[in-house]
């Protein structure tokens, strides 16, 4: 770990930016801009397709995808960001895992606000079930605005009466729409990516009026996780979203629900995208890789052994049907 690489990453997000208030379109090609400047890595290839009659990139290795689906949410404050901009992140998960990604680009505020983000990040995850894929081998992975869609995607699947993906990694979530976390204070300046006036503005435009205490807006502090699957929450100890991720964890927990915290020491807002640059990037992001295959592996075995015993019992009544030996009938 480098002390002179964050240090660098941070002086870097500090940079002045133009003064005044900016307009949507703005705010949306400088986050173009900046994420323009993140390590893709070599070795994946890049599909346009379309999930839940959205938009889509599919993102997968160049020599051919192992098992398992990552259904993943880009950050953006629910107001930019694309699969383009996050596409840093979805590769280096693809090139670490094997397996394929699909990363919807869900509609954005203030043109599009609560719930439309949701509904099209479900519709995307009910599409991959309707093409016949395993949830079991179905992942939920996503950054900032889209690692808290990783988690309210979830509640509404399971509100839809639809089976749960195997696992779900958040980097950096947003889940607390109240802003009642107390490092919304305690970090305010040590953060080099938010102000609260600024987590505000956008947020206003995707709440658009919406009471932010429920559920779909602020799971970190109202929602029932029970029934949850598995859950990997990586944060930096540099952010005022930091407790958004800590009381989210604390909630899991209570209710049974098996959960890694991963919190980075010193460390900025979605840093796994400083994947080549930050030692503590490829670290967290070697270990996202290592808790999603583990995931999928385990799913796999669990289906193996299923459809074993489907086998064996498919073969007891056949055996029956021919005689108690199995042999040739006399």
């Amino acid at each position: 770990m480098s002390k002179a690489q964050r240090a660098e990453v941070d002086a870097m997000l500090r940079q002045p930016q133009p003064g005044g208030p900016r307009s949507v379109e703005e705010m949306r090609a400088g986050f173009r801009a900046l994420m323009a400047r993140m390590t893709v890595p070599d070795g994946i290839r890049t599909t346009r397709t379309a999930l839940g009659g959205r938009p889509a990139l599919r993102v997968e290795p160049d020599n051919g995808p192992r098992a398992g689906s990552i259904l993943y949410f880009h950050g953006g404050g629910f107001v930019f960001g694309s699969p383009e901009t996050a596409l840093s992140l979805t590769g280096h998960l693809v090139a670490r895992t094997g397996s394929a990604a699909y990363s919807v680009d869900y509609r954005l505020a203030p043109e599009h606000p609560f719930p439309a983000a949701i509904d099209d990040t479900l519709s995307a995850y009910r599409d991959l079930l309707d093409r016949g894929e395993d949830p079991s081998a179905i992942v939920f992975a996503g950054d900032s605005a889209g690692g808290g869609l990783t988690v309210t995607t979830c509640l509404a699947a399971r509100d839809a009466g639809l089976p749960l993906p195997a696992a779900i990694v958040a980097f950096s979530p947003g889940l607390d729409a109240t802003r009642t976390g107390e490092s919304m204070g305690t970090k305010e300046g040590i953060d080099p990516v938010f102000t609260r006036q600024a987590v505000e503005h956008t947020g206003a435009m995707y709440l658009a009026g919406a009471d932010p205490r429920q559920p779909l807006l602020s799971p970190a502090v109202l929602a029932d996780l029970t029934g949850f699957p598995p859950m990997l929450i990586q944060v930096g100890t540099n952010e005022i979203l930091l407790d958004d991720s800590t009381r989210l964890a604390a909630r899991a927990r209570s209710v049974g629900v098996d959960v890694v915290l991963d919190v980075t020491a010193d460390v900025p807002h979605v840093f796994q995208a400083f994947a080549g640059v930050l030692d503590e990037a490829d670290e967290a992001l070697d270990r996202a890789a290592l808790f999603l295959g583990q995931r999928i592996r385990a799913a796999g075995t669990v289906r193996t052994s299923a459809e074993q015993e489907r086998a064996r019992r498919r073969s007891a009544v056949s055996r029956r049907a021919t005689g108690s030996s199995g042999t040739c009938p006399r």
